[in-house]
């Protein structure tokens, strides 16, 4: 725990992480980045990338922290509830210069932190020295998982997808699409007043306010094509685009990636950071989308192994964050990952395959199937039948074709 309620920070720290060697320690101190948070409640959770503790009442943030991206983030505790209850995650990106000193201000009636000026934060410069012993030193031993996780994401691209506001919340606020105070506005809704008794399920339903996120705290995703197949394909080519979703994936990258396919994974990892860390479903969600669109993709797949030889890299650090049934739907007791990956590996592993891309799909296989038990032997579910919709227009066309049919069949029949 990061509580520094006695003593220095750097002692409760040392104690808490693996000792640091000296050298390091001391080129760590003049050349690392500072971040100062003032005003933490004690008691708050508080994390910078792959670590978290609870703040004592001594705690003013952390020094000695490497250049490049981090992740902070924090809950509140709650002066009523029980032990130890904390408030929703709330969480940070930002970007860290060498010797940079970053200083937050905590908000207490809104629960949040806020980036002060750039000049507030220079003229910390002379008082570093007496804040030294509030600041906890960056813990070392998890640099290396931390980068791995987040190696794809440049500043370019986390300015692109962090919402406006600079905050990712796990319980975002939300507002309603419409203010319905008086009788008279949902009168205009055909809604029944509140004080008339509810009749059932739906009208209950019904009554509740449409709600919608507040604008500026959306983490900015890229929005996933809905239809898996060209406008006018036949039949044939729709059972085709929804099996293999080349298709579909080339869309998304020639609307969000025309140039640098490989940046697709920098979204993968930072949505799969906002869930992991940051407590967001939408993260999740996206991550899941995308890996499912990236895992069924075989044509785009042979087309560029270098993003697939990537993407194992990445899946393979990014699991080893998660306990083995993370990703098992408690309703159907079905492992979506282990189907998702059987397709990939359907295709990865066979002969049309790069070599050096092959090879390398099949140490990661048989290191899943070692660590989680994950069989991926089965056939994949994709070989079942597929049930698509078909473009407009064809079904009454289908129509008229197995009319035709079966009258030619009827007229061929013995009397």
């Amino acid at each position: 725990m990061w509580n520094t309620g006695s003593g220095s920070a750097v002692i409760e720290m040392a104690n808490s992480s693996t000792a640091m060697d000296p050298d390091l320690a001391r080129q760590l101190f003049f050349e690392g980045a500072t971040l100062v948070i003032l005003g933490v409640p004690e008691g708050t959770e508080f994390g910078i990338d792959l670590n978290s503790w609870e703040a004592g009442p001594r705690f003013r943030g952390v020094k000695m922290v490497p250049p490049g991206l981090h992740f902070i983030h924090y809950s509140v505790k709650r002066l009523r509830g029980a032990a130890g209850e904390t408030g929703p995650r709330s969480g940070i990106f930002f970007f860290l210069e060498q010797r940079a000193i970053h200083l937050l201000q905590f908000d207490a009636q809104r629960e949040e932190m806020e980036a002060t000026s750039q000049e507030e934060a220079d003229n910390l410069q002379e008082q570093l020295p007496s804040l030294d012993p509030f600041l906890g030193p960056y813990p070392y031993d998890s640099l290396r998982n931390w980068v791995s996780l987040t190696s794809h994401i440049t500043k370019e691209a986390m300015l692109k997808y962090q919402p406006a506001c600079g905050t990712i919340c796990s319980f975002p606020e939300v507002l309603p699409t419409e203010k319905m105070t008086h009788t008279e506005d949902r009168a205009k809704h055909n809604l029944p007043r509140y004080d008339t008794m509810c009749q059932n399920y739906k009208e209950g339903m019904s009554r509740l306010p449409q709600m919608k996120q507040k604008a500026g705290t959306e983490i900015r995703f890229s929005t996933l094509p809905e239809k898996m197949y060209p406008a006018n394909a036949t039949p044939a080519e729709v059972t085709q685009h929804s099996i293999d979703l080349s298709y579909a994936l080339g869309q998304l990258m020639d609307e969000h990636y025309p140039e640098k396919p490989l940046d697709i994974l920098a979204e993968l990892q930072f949505a799969f950071v906002c869930f992991l860390l940051g407590n967001v479903y939408e993260g999740f969600e996206q991550w899941k989308s995308l890996l499912n669109l990236l895992c069924r993709a075989e044509t785009y797949a042979l087309q560029h192994p270098d993003l697939y030889s990537e993407l194992i890299s990445i899946l393979y650090h990014q699991l080893a964050q998660v306990p083995t049934d993370f990703f098992i739907d408690i309703v159907s007791q079905d492992n979506f990952l282990t189907s998702t990956l059987q397709v990939l590996f359907s295709f990865l592993c066979s002969q049309s395959t790069n070599k050096d891309l092959k090879r390398r799909a099949i140490r990661f296989r048989a290191h899943l199937t070692k660590k989680f038990q994950w069989d991926f032997e089965e056939d994949p579910l994709d070989c079942a039948p597929v049930v698509v919709q078909l473009p407009e227009g064809w079904e009454s066309e289908i129509k008229v074709q197995n009319a035709t049919s079966e009258g030619n069949n009827e007229t061929a029949l013995p009397s």
